[in-house]
């Protein structure tokens, strides 16, 4: 089965080089990527643009727009990826200058999206810093993806996070197509009501555990571990709008393969592992096509 991974990182963020090193154990680079991609039949990656100016900044306040994959220079063929926003850096006083920078960026064939790190930059999605990009996002019929749940970083502010923002935000922006990343994960039943309601909000399984083999042997081994996101896909009832992404390099991919695979029943996995993300993110069929 061909598999898009639709949440990967490949920037030079400290915290991404201290995980793969300390807890996942993968070889954090363009090629430990390429490698696991080959072994593990993922045709295709979608990776989220981050940057960091200063080492161990991240969520850092002083990245310009649009942030990027700072690993893949350039871009290997196996990749897309989603234009990082800082919206620090918006509302300063070359923000319209660096809304062009992001339009133009948008037009490139490896651009997917656009990613709001909610949580991390402590701006709600419903401020108006964002209207100009969810307007972009209109213009090129770019999915917005959007962090939610737990912050990867202390720095980090929850309420920004929370995936029931994401509910007024799709009210006031109907023709935009969201995904709420991790599945809003501790708060997965809320991720799922905001699903469910929304016709045009959608969620990715990505993050769910950190570490090596070891660790998701122990997790997957622990029932009401698992059943807390069962029940979520089981409320939301519609595995036509989740999506297979990892957060590499934050695990392994064939170990949260098999983690997904455990979540989703046998006859939805297609959709999740691969037809969902064509549907979500329109590009990605065209960028296959001319590959």
């Amino acid at each position: 089965m061909p598999i898009i991974d639709i949440h990967i990182h490949l920037s030079d963020i400290e915290s991404f080089h201290h995980t793969a090193r300390e807890l996942s154990g993968v070889d954090y680079s363009v090629a430990g990527l390429q490698s696991e991609f080959e072994r593990n039949d993922v045709i295709l990656g979608v990776g989220m643009g981050v940057q960091e100016q200063t080492k161990g900044a991240f969520p850092d306040k002083d990245a310009l727009n649009p942030m990027r994959l700072d690993l893949a220079d350039p871009m290997p063929p196996f990749l897309m990826e989603c234009v990082g926003i800082n919206p620090v850096q918006l509302a300063g006083s070359d923000g319209l200058q660096q809304l062009d920078a992001i339009e133009k960026r948008l037009a490139s064939r490896n651009v997917a999206g656009i990613k709001l790190y909610a949580g991390y930059y402590h701006y709600y999605v419903t401020d108006p810093i964002y209207g100009a990009v969810y307007e972009l996002a209109k213009q090129y019929d770019l999915p917005v993806v959007i962090h939610t749940g737990d912050t990867y970083s202390i720095d980090g502010l929850l309420k920004y996070s929370h995936p029931l923002t994401v509910d007024e935000l799709a009210y006031q922006q109907r023709g935009v197509r969201f995904m709420l990343c991790h599945l809003g994960d501790p708060w997965v039943m809320d991720a799922a009501e905001v699903v469910a309601k929304n016709p045009n909000v959608f969620a990715d399984l990505s993050g769910l555990v950190v570490g090596d083999r070891l660790k998701f042997d122990r997790f997957m081994n622990e029932p009401l571990f698992m059943d807390h996101f069962r029940r979520a896909l089981v409320y939301a009832d519609n595995y036509e709008k989740m999506l297979f992404g990892t957060d590499w390099p934050l695990a392994p991919i064939d170990v949260y393969i098999d983690f997904v695979k455990h979540l989703i029943p046998e006859k939805h996995q297609d959709n999740v592992f691969y037809n969902n993300a064509l549907r979500v993110f329109p590009k990605i069929a065209q960028f296959l096509a001319e590959r």
